[in-house]
């Protein structure tokens, strides 16, 4: 609707459900002049101011100011029912807080991706007796048909389509951090596709995640250095504190500090 008004708004942003972009497609439904639109933006489109103020010269005729009315609102309330199904099964998740925490330690795996599997799988991973089993029951267990030394197929077999959806949407999120699954997908990619190299990574996250819920060991990556990812989680907080202790260095301490001295 917006490239029909001449608004090429998709063209620069990233994501035009992302905020920056909502909170536009709202001013142009508000009327705001666009020195206010403009406003709206974050982080890197800071810098795209140009090419910002070009795609938001358009004409939107009142024709388009009642369709994007109604789906700026349809959006919106799909977005929190989404948000009310996602606390509902976060909350549900407090049985099995210990699972749900050690799955969020493999990287692409976020708060919701962990309760979805959970969802799926449990957390007695027990049951279904070893890796390849899991695997295979996730729908991520290719199969290996060969004949005069030849493999002929590798095509993935029956199982949940749920949980295979939800491992591969995590691979992709993996393949972006810098960890050695990122790695094991670079190197998939020098023989497979995209798509059979997302595959094979979300067959390990299966496999990775079939040892973390029996052992109920947290997955500690070799190329992550979890003690700087923890000193900048913290490290405001410790600041925080140092000074009001009167313990940041070159600075005086506090009158708390010294009539606790």
């Amino acid at each position: 609707m917006l490239d029909d008004a001449g608004i090429k708004l998709g063209a620069v942003v990233a994501d035009i459900h992302g905020v920056s972009a909502r909170a536009m497609v709202r001013g142009l439904i508000e009327g705001q002049p666009q020195a206010v639109l403009l406003a709206h933006a974050r982080g890197a489109l800071k810098r795209k101011t140009e090419a910002l103020a070009a795609s938001l010269d358009g004409d939107l005729s009142e024709r388009h100011l009642f369709v994007l009315r109604h789906l700026a609102d349809s959006i919106d309330g799909l977005e929190r029912q989404l948000a009310d199904i996602d606390a509902y099964i976060l909350a549900a998740m407090r049985p099995y807080a210990w699972a749900h925490a050690l799955l969020q330690t493999i990287p692409g795996i976020d708060t919701t991706a962990a309760a979805l599997i959970l969802v799926e799988i449990g957390d007695d991973v027990a049951r279904f007796g070893s890796p390849e089993r899991l695997a295979c029951w996730a729908a991520l267990s290719p199969g290996n048909h060969e004949s005069a030394g030849k493999r002929k197929s590798g095509r993935i077999g029956h199982g949940n389509h749920v949980i295979r959806h939800v491992l591969c949407e995590c691979a992709n999120a993996a393949r972006v951090t810098r960890s050695t699954l990122a790695a094991k997908y670079k190197s998939l990619m020098v023989r497979k596709s995209h798509k059979k190299a997302i595959v094979a990574l979300a067959h390990k996250m299966i496999r990775l995640i079939y040892v973390l819920l029996s052992r109920r060991e947290p997955y500690l990556d070799q190329a992550i250095d979890y003690a700087a990812m923890s000193a900048r989680k913290n490290a405001p907080r410790w600041i925080r504190q140092l000074k009001v202790i009167g313990k940041w260095p070159g600075q005086e301490p506090s009158p708390r500090a010294a009539a606790a001295a």
